[in-house]
């Protein structure tokens, strides 16, 4: 992985055994460069996929708690993996999911970072106490590019586009209405042996959404939001609500992050609605600025942005764990939710969630 982001950006910005302490400088905070035509977006600097299996095979070698798992195929074939951390089925369960949208990597880039990090000794405490599973870049085929429509007029250079739907052009994050058969092949193997399969309690749903977002004029790193679907019960919602309190605290708190509340739809068909009425799992998501790739280029984000929005998945991964562990979650001060801001668009509409 010697050419992917995770060294050419996160090694400079991020020491996780020094997650607490370390600092971005203030002017990181949403002033990565937009994309404006001269910069060069590469996406050979990011994670391919046969690069990414390569690693989570290296870390399950390496990490006695850590079990690899294969849960279903992409539309072109493609294996999908889940990395699990199961010590006690009687412990509380998290999973993240990342790229349901093949454009938005950022977000596993920083999933893997999280996986390696919890091989090391600083998080025995913390597997013992809750059990984590991580589904890395699940629209596998639209990271690749490897789709059945033209990306001829995508952004970015590099020998690859990255796509939001996959290989049959479907947005993954439209499916979680459907009855799980007639689900997108990607999303049927989320269902059937993540979901199905394990008594789930909390999720959170790693995105990237466009540039354009701000508060204040100032352009955020990122927005949250719970469940907002009527028929998802109200103890869903609050558990829901104190997953993203967790998160918020931890970005807000080390001065460089800037979140804003997402404004986002109540259909069912989206996964914080959906996976929370079906199976009463607290759901979050997270929408991180920028993509790496899109036809309009408006949604791209400059690569010089790459460190901070990968270090913000990371803590965010890292912040709930640890809460759900020491059952600090139970009671975090969800009143920030009553004040915080809906992001509002600079320039044009987002393509987010």
């Amino acid at each position: 992985m010697g050419k992917n982001v995770l060294t050419v950006s996160l090694a400079s910005v991020l020491a996780l055994g020094a997650l607490s302490t370390t600092a971005l400088p203030v002017g990181a905070v949403g002033n990565g460069p937009n994309y404006n035509g001269n910069e060069s977006i590469q996406t050979s600097m990011l994670t391919t996929y046969e690069e990414m299996v390569d690693y989570l095979k290296k870390q399950e070698a390496r990490q006695e708690a850590m079990k690899l798992e294969v849960i279903g195929q992409s539309v072109k074939g493609r294996d999908l993996y889940a990395a699990k951390y199961i010590s006690n089925e009687e412990n509380p369960t998290i999973v993240f999911v990342t790229q349901q949208h093949g454009n938005e990597q950022l977000a596993t880039e920083g999933a893997l970072e999280f996986i390696k990090h919890l091989g090391t000794g600083k998080t025995k405490n913390v597997l013992q106490n809750v059990n984590i599973i991580v589904v890395p870049m699940l629209n596998a085929d639209g990271a690749m590019g490897d789709v059945d429509f033209s990306t001829n007029d995508y952004v970015a250079a590099g020998g690859r586009h990255l796509t939001r739907t996959n290989a049959n052009d479907v947005d993954l994050n439209r499916e979680h209405a459907k009855e799980i058969i007639d689900m997108e092949p990607e999303a049927r193997a989320f269902y059937e042996n993540i979901l199905e399969k394990y008594k789930v309690d909390y999720l959170i749903d790693l995105h990237h959404q466009g540039t354009q977002s701000a508060i204040n004029d100032q352009y955020v790193s990122g927005s949250i939001l719970y469940p907002t679907n009527p028929n998802v019960d109200p103890a869903v919602v609050e558990k829901s609500r104190q997953l993203g309190a967790v998160v918020y605290h931890q970005i807000e708190s080390k001065g460089w992050g800037l979140l804003g509340k997402y404004n986002g739809g109540t259909g069912s068909n989206i996964g914080r609605n959906g996976i929370a009425e079906r199976y009463n799992v607290a759901t979050l998501l997270f929408e991180m600025r920028g993509m790496s790739d899109h036809f309009y280029e408006p949604y791209v984000l400059g690569q010089k942005s790459n460190g901070y929005l990968i270090r913000q998945s990371v803590e965010t991964l890292d912040a709930a764990v640890k809460a759900i562990a020491d059952g600090s979650i139970e009671n975090v001060d969800t009143s920030f939710w009553d004040t915080l801001p809906f992001q509002r668009n600079k320039a044009s509409e987002e393509e987010g969630e």
